[in-house]
C-alpha cells in the first residue's frame, strides 16, 4: 500500500507540471495585461513595473523562474492585491470555499443516497418516477440559474435568510449557498446511487441472503450496500474537487470571500500569479482526494489489493 501512495505521488508531479505549464502560457497569451486599466500608466512607469515583476524577460525565463520559485513553495506576489502574496490570499479564501464545500457534499450525502436507496427498492413505482424525475432537473439546472432565484425567493421576497454576505460564517449565510452548490450533486448521487443498487439486488449473493431468510433489512445494510456504494465513494473525489472549485460562481453570487471569488477576479484583472497559484492548489487537491477516494475504494471492497 505504501508503495502504492508514493507511485501515485510520483505520478502527480508531471500532472501538475501539465497544469503549470498550460496556465502559465494560457495567461499570457490572452489579450491584456497586470497592468492595464481605465488609468494609463506612463511608459516609464509602466517599464518599472515588468521590470519588478521580471515581466520584462524572455517568457521562457519567466516560466522556468515561476517553477523554480514554486518548487520552495513560493506562489509569488499579486499584482493586484499589492500587500498579499498570492499564499496569502490562498489560505484567507480557501477555508471559506473548505467549509462551504464541506456543508455541501455532507447535505448531498444525506439526502442523495438516501432517495436513491428508496427509489431502487420501489423501482418503477411512482416514487421512483418522482425521485428520478426530480433528480434529471436539478442535474439539467446549473447552480448559476439556482443560486439566483433562491437568493431572490428567500432573501428578497420572503427575506427568511440573508441573499448575500458572509457575516463571519454565521448558519443564516450558509443556508442558500449550500443548498445552491449541493443540489446537482444531490440529483448525480440519487441517480448514481439508485443504479448500484438495482445492480446489486439482481446478485446472486442478494438472492442467497434472502433465501437464508434474512430480513429484507439485514439484506440491505450488511450484504447490499457496501457493495452498492462502490460507484459513488469513486465519484466523491472528483465530486468533492468539482464542489469546492465549483463554488467559484456561488462566491459570486452570494458574495462570499472564498478562493473562487479571488480566482474570478484574478482572471478579469490578469493577474497572473493568482490565477495561477489558484490552479495550481485546485490541481493538487484533485489529485490529493482521488488518491484517498482510491484508498476509501479498497477498505471497501476487500477483493481490491495494490501491489506492495
Amino acid at each position: 500500500m505504501l508503495n502504492y501512495t508514493l507511485k501515485r505521488l510520483a505520478m502527480a508531479v508531471p500532472t501538475l507540471l501539465v497544469i503549470i505549464t498550460l496556465s502559465f502560457f494560457l495567461m499570457r497569451i490572452a489579450p491584456g495585461g497586470p497592468f492595464d486599466g481605465e488609468r494609463a500608466l506612463s511608459p516609464a512607469i509602466e517599464a518599472n513595473l515588468r521590470a519588478a515583476y521580471h515581466l520584462d524577460e524572455p517568457l521562457v525565463m519567466q516560466y522556468l523562474r515561476y517553477v523554480g520559485n514554486l518548487l520552495q513553495g513560493d506562489f509569488g506576489p499579486s499584482f493586484k492585491y499589492k500587500d498579499f502574496s498570492v499564499t496569502e490570499l490562498i489560505a484567507q479564501g480557501f477555508p471559506v470555499s473548505l467549509e462551504l464545500g464541506f456543508w455541501a457534499i455532507l447535505l448531498a450525502l444525506l439526502i442523495g443516497l438516501p432517495l436513491g436507496i428508496i427509489a431502487a427498492l420501489k423501482r418503477n413505482s411512482a416514487i421512483d418516477y418522482g425521485v428520478m424525475g426530480t433528480a434529471l432537473a436539478g442535474i439539467a439546472v446549473p447552480n448559476f440559474v439556482i443560486a439566483p432565484l433562491l437568493a431572490l425567493t428567500f432573501g428578497v421576497l420572503l427575506a427568511w435568510l440573508p441573499a448575500g454576505g458572509w457575516n463571519g460564517g454565521a448558519w443564516q449565510n450558509m443556508v442558500l449557498p449550500v443548498i445552491a452548490l449541493s443540489i446537482q450533486q444531490i440529483a448525480y448521487l440519487a441517480r448514481m446511487m439508485r443504479a448500484s443498487m438495482i445492480e446489486v439486488l439482481g446478485s446472486h449473493f442478494i438472492r442467497t441472503a434472502r433465501a437464508k431468510g434474512l430480513s429484507e433489512s439485514k439484506v440491505i445494510l450488511r450484504h447490499a450496500l457496501r457493495p452498492a456504494l462502490l460507484p459513488v465513494v469513486s465519484y466523491l473525489g472528483p465530486a468533492i474537487a468539482g464542489i469546492v472549485t465549483g463554488s467559484v460562481v456561488i462566491e459570486q453570487i452570494f458574495g462570499l470571500p472564498g478562493i473562487g471569488r479571488y480566482f474570478v477576479q484574478a482572471a478579469l484583472n490578469r493577474d497572473y500569479t493568482l490565477v495561477m497559484g489558484t490552479v495550481v492548489f485546485y490541481g493538487g487537491l484533485i489529485v490529493l482526494l482521488n488518491l484517498v477516494v482510491d484508498l476509501i475504494y479498497s477498505a471497501l471492497d476487500p477483493q481490491i489489493r495494490y501491489d506492495d
